[in-house]
């Protein structure tokens, strides 16, 4: 249950899905989320999708295309581990996403940030930063979830250390983690 309050949706089991529901669940929970190190189950006791995932079922197809987007966010961008766990836990502090930190801190300490470095994000405050990019990148995650832009001179200081493709890939990060932060919080989960 969520500290905002009751729980607002259903928790969908595999046999209760029609065909769109089923085989966006077997994309989510047996597809590529389900590769590579796991730091948190997709799947609870229950056999229900866990976090925002389960609300993805609502509307199958709308779900599919935003998995999809998390997928390639996750797996397909040139971000460091470091630049998208921090930008990640960020959001999450911006939002007060419990999911989102308890899914993603693991991951920012793998990825070398220390238990200071996360305390330090979940304050909001920057954390240790151990390049350029990094502090370019996390400057401007920091202004936009502040004021929705950033800066003509941040702006520039990201192209020059990530380049522009980058940055679009860390505020498409943004714009996602958000989504999930708000339709979390909405239905409680």
């Amino acid at each position: 249950m969520s500290q905002n309050g009751k729980v607002r949706l259903k928790r969908f089991v595999r046999a209760e899905l029609g065909e769109d529901q089923a085989s966006l669940f077997d994309t989510i929970a047996f597809g590529e989320r389900s590769k590579g190190p796991q730091r948190f189950s997709l799947l609870g006791q229950d056999g229900a999708l866990e976090g925002p995932f389960n609300a993805m079922l609502l509307a199958p197809k709308l779900g599919f295309a935003l998995q999809q987007l998390g997928a390639a966010i996750r797996y397909s961008t040139s971000l460091s581990p470091r630049i998208r766990e921090a930008a990640i836990l960020m959001v999450a502090a911006r939002w007060n996403c419990e999911f989102e930190r308890r899914a993603h801190e693991p991951l920012a300490l793998d990825a070398g940030f220390s238990a200071d470095d996360v305390a330090s994000i979940a304050s909001g405050e920057l954390p240790r930063c151990e390049t350029p990019a990094e502090r370019a990148a996390l400057a401007a995650t920091k202004a936009i979830l502040r004021t929705g832009d950033i800066t003509d001179a941040d702006f520039e200081g990201c192209v020059s250390s990530l380049g522009e493709p980058a940055i679009f890939e860390l505020m498409t990060l943004v714009g996602y983690y958000q989504t999930l932060a708000i339709q979390l919080r909405v239905f409680r989960v």
